[in-house]
């Protein structure tokens, strides 16, 4: 099991990044919160991991910190949530987020997320409840060398950054037309990707 990474980064292109590691490039699928906490290119980054060992694949999931990591192996475990839907919550709203919607049983925030119909979301609330009954410990003591979620930093992307924007938006569940059209939406002279995909996750969710 591969549950931690201490090495250089090397790419960003969202939701994917790629950390050389004592020689080794290492792929790994990340949501927007943790992408957003990773630092410049070529700098020095910890990504707690998550390794999935498939018939036809070996996916590495990565995040800023254990709190991340627990949510997504608790998300995984409700019936009908994969890694891809995980991966989509954690991009529309941080650990603290969609605790406090389970807490409220915000089921109009919830079913705005991609891949989420209205018997998925109610799933979700329901046994995500009794899992997150001792949460708010974990939120309140972070692992100590956890980076912060949603601090800026450049993703550096390619120049085309509407459509970097839209890829990932697509890679974590949008269709397409969903995509162009939240781009479109928060689209601002001079804004970077890293903006782009924030702006417009939180116009969807």
């Amino acid at each position: 099991m591969i549950g931690r990474l201490r090495g250089i980064l090397i790419e960003k292109t969202a939701p994917e990044i790629l950390m050389e590691c004592h020689g080794i490039g290492y792929e790994v699928t990340m949501p927007m919160t943790s992408i957003y906490a990773l630092p410049e290119l070529n700098q020095e980054a910890i990504v707690y991991t998550h390794f999935v060992v498939r018939e036809d694949a070996q996916l590495l999931y990565g995040f800023a910190n254990k709190v991340e990591r627990r949510l997504f192996r608790l998300l995984i475990k409700v019936n009908g949530v994969g890694p891809k839907l995980g991966l989509a919550i954690l991009s529309g709203m941080s650990a603290d987020q969609f605790v406090s919607c389970v807490i409220h049983d915000d089921l109009t925030t919830i079913v705005k997320i991609p891949g989420v119909g209205k018997k998925t979301a109610e799933r979700l609330l329901i046994e995500m409840r009794d899992r997150l009954k001792d949460w708010q410990g974990d939120i309140q003591t972070p692992a100590t060398d956890a980076m912060p979620i949603m601090s800026s930093g450049d993703l550096s992307f390619a120049n085309d950054n509407k459509g970097d924007a839209i890829n990932a938006l697509v890679s974590l569940g949008y269709t397409s037309g969903q995509a162009d059209k939240a781009i479109k939406a928060v689209y601002q002279q001079g804004m970077s990707s890293e903006d782009l995909i924030r702006d417009a996750l939180k116009s969807m969710i």
